[in-house]
């Protein structure tokens, strides 16, 4: 098998291609940084490119037997009209320039990042994959983030977009920018902290990829999300509780919409996430309950 990935320096990317070098899988991966940072590997080519151009990077994914796409700006900061075009065109122009090399060839696979602001905030109701979408940036940028991948199924491609919650682990994902403030005793709810925050270890998602692999008639649009549905306030009470560090530091939701603009939002936002299909097409998540995950990250 060869497999190609967009953003495969990233986060999840570098953990998604540990697992297919792991597994014998011949990879092409790019990124934006000029080398991988952590990865080196007789069968892994690391093209460096920025694929919201068109460019050589689409040779490589021409004819993979596997593609992910993982590229995509942070959304981690405060948003301007300039910042919020660069995540919609590291995520938008990427996914259309890497359809557009894709040859269709028989059973080729595209599995392609999407997050589940799909949904917009919608409070305490359950949210399952034939829910529609929200009306605010976030939801119309997962909206047309994937209908441009589903347009590789006119290719014959078989594509699957992966709706992320916050992806938990060590050494990078939301956690790097959480535990500081809570090392400082200064972590606690955002806004109410009523609002639902879906999770999932990166590990789940990794293993996710090797189910969808596995399980040929996937296809669609799956929460990527842990099985337990917690709120903010849940989610810091445990982190604090881990860390021996206290929980009370409430940041108001005016001084989040203040400093963050509309990023302050997304953080005050409420989607209860279920992952509905994973679990009826049988996965099993390694990582169920929140504290179990939170364990696994911190002790690594």
């Amino acid at each position: 098998m060869r497999a190609f990935i967009t953003g495969g320096a990233g986060f999840v990317g570098t953990r998604i291609l540990s697992s297919l070098l792991e597994k014998g899988v011949e990879v092409s991966a790019t990124d934006l940084a000029p080398s991988h940072p952590v990865l080196s590997h007789d069968r892994l080519t690391y093209i460096q490119a920025d694929t919201t151009q068109p460019g050589p990077w689409q040779e490589a994914a021409k004819d993979a037997d596997l593609v992910i796409n993982l590229a995509g700006r942070s959304i981690f900061h405060y948003w301007t009209k300039s910042s919020m075009e660069a995540m919609r065109n590291s995520r938008i122009l990427t996914t259309e320039n890497l359809v557009s090399a894709l040859s269709g060839k028989k059973g080729q696979t595209l599995i392609s990042t999407s997050a589940i602001g799909y949904y917009g905030s919608c409070g305490d109701e359950k949210l399952k994959e034939d829910h529609g979408p929200g009306d605010d940036f976030l939801a119309k940028l997962c909206v047309e983030w994937e209908s441009a991948a589903l347009a590789a199924e006119q290719k014959g491609v078989r594509v699957i977009c992966m709706r992320f919650g916050i992806v938990l682990g060590d050494r990078g994902g939301a956690l790097s920018k959480m535990i500081p403030a809570y090392r400082m005793g200064l972590g606690g709810p955002l806004g109410s902290g009523g609002q639902w925050m879906p999770w999932i270890h990166v590990e789940d998602i990794v293993r996710a990829v090797d189910f969808f692999m596995e399980k040929k008639e996937a296809r669609g649009a799956y929460n990527l999300v842990g099985p337990e549905s917690v709120t903010n306030a849940t989610f810091s009470r445990t982190l604090a509780k881990l860390l021996q560090r206290p929980d009370f530091f409430r940041v108001p939701a005016v001084a989040l919409r203040l400093f963050l603009g509309d990023f302050g939002e997304v953080l005050l936002a409420s989607q209860r996430g279920t992952p509905e299909r994973l679990l009826a097409e049988g996965f099993t998540f390694s990582f169920s309950s929140l504290e179990n995950a939170l364990k696994a990250a911190l002790k690594a």
